[in-house]
């Protein structure tokens, strides 16, 4: 098979959620760059209507639209669907991405702000995939499922708070409920695959105080097995495996897109014995 047959999506339509800065911004472009037409959709509209901009002038063989979109409350996910039906008759790509983050000590972070977190990261991805589902199921055959991809985070992997305690968490609640949801829909016959990334460091809004900066970068990308940060095209690489023919077959799998820091677990523990 050819790459454009393992890894074309022309004539698929998709929806990246959170998709005008970072991680879906980044895949938004790989999905454009492959032939899709790409929905991105965040609260900021304006931003989302210039990435979209942005990509049409790439005379890429897919298109983009971008349009204000809030997975953060029950009301802003059922405006959110309702915006995708008016837009699109079928949905093959569901790539839930949008997401925040809070940080503060141990000892010190606020109730409100866990709840706050969790209401995006777990109950919005949830929520969304659910409503769009018959969407999904109507697109996807045997040969050719309907794609979900969550963005999960290493951080849910591993224990690895960093001060972003409800962070991590909810990001390890996306990682199981990807494979539950995985489990259920393949059981029930549905042709729809869900698998997530569990992305490491990457440049983007969430981290531009540790990683904005070229120094920084290389500072944080020396802590990073494969030593260095995460790239554009590590993103749109792993989108077009799944959302590809070349990854019909995989459901319930996550992605470790971190430079090996999902394996970075401790020293060897019986190094200094044997120096």
């Amino acid at each position: 098979m050819t790459p454009e047959i393992l890894f074309g999506l022309n004539g698929k339509t998709a929806l990246v959620t959170g998709g005008a800065t970072g991680i879906g911004r980044m895949a938004a472009e790989g999905l454009v760059r492959a032939g899709a037409r790409v929905l991105i959709a965040s609260r900021k509209g304006e931003a989302c209507e210039a990435v979209a901009a942005e990509l049409n002038a790439l005379d890429a063989p897919g298109s983009a639209e971008g349009f204000a979109g809030d997975v953060g409350s029950e009301e802003g996910i059922n405006a959110l669907v309702e915006e995708v039906k008016k837009r699109i008759e079928r949905l093959d790509i569901l790539m839930n991405n949008a997401g925040i983050t809070w940080g503060a000590p141990l000892g010190q972070f606020p109730y409100h702000a866990w709840e706050k977190v969790m209401r995006v990261n777990v109950t919005g991805v949830f929520d969304l995939t659910q409503k769009l589902l018959p969407m999904l199921i109507a697109s996807g055959t045997a040969d050719d499922p309907a794609r979900v991809v969550n963005v999960g985070s290493v951080m849910g992997e591993i224990p690895l708070g960093d001060g972003a305690y409800s962070y991590a968490v909810s990001k390890a609640g996306v990682l199981h409920m990807t494979k539950i949801l995985a489990k259920e829909l393949a059981r029930a016959g549905h042709h729809v695959t869900v698998n997530a990334l569990a992305p490491g460091p990457f440049v983007s809004n969430m981290t531009k105080f540790a990683i904005g900066e070229e120094d920084k970068r290389e500072k944080v990308g020396r802590d990073v097995p494969l030593g260095r940060v995460g790239r554009d095209e590590d993103i749109a690489g792993c989108m077009l495996f799944l959302c590809g023919k070349g990854g019909s077959y995989i459901t319930g799998a996550v992605l470790p897109v971190s430079g090996g820091v999902n394996v970075q677990t401790g020293g060897n523990l019986f190094a200094g014995a044997l120096e």
